[in-house]
């Protein structure tokens, strides 16, 4: 019971300093330490189930580590692939908006020389 006591007050003071670090990390680093830490918490517990919660913790943080990492880097992929998508749009659209402002520039030029015209053969 002592060494469940003492699992889950490091896990608690690891998650802590986690958290207060993963507000600078990338999103592959947050699911990285999120996953470790909550591996580490659920492997602390049940190797406190066969009295090897250290073992347990280390094995789960380990995993949990892993699994993280890969959620955290598909999301980060996928993140950058919106900003890359968001940007072109972007670019897009000014590139519509300037094309739309020369075609109302050669509409206006177009029927400014029409009445020009017209007024030359009256």
């Amino acid at each position: 019971m002592r060494t469940l006591m003492i699992s889950l007050i490091l896990s608690s003071v690891v998650m802590t300093a986690a958290t207060a670090r993963a507000q600078s990390l990338s999103t592959t680093g947050e699911g990285t330490s999120a996953g470790g830490l909550i591996g580490a918490g659920s492997g602390a517990l049940v190797g406190a189930a066969v009295h090897h919660p250290v073992v347990g913790a280390l094995v789960g943080g380990g995993v949990g580590a892993v699994g993280g990492a890969v959620v955290g880097h598909q999301l980060q992929n996928e993140q950058d692939a919106n900003a890359q998508l968001q940007s072109e749009v972007y670019s897009q659209h000014r590139e519509i908006e300037y094309q739309r402002k020369e075609i109302r520039q050669l509409q206006n030029s177009s029927s400014d020389s029409s009445s020009e015209n017209n007024m030359d053969t009256e």
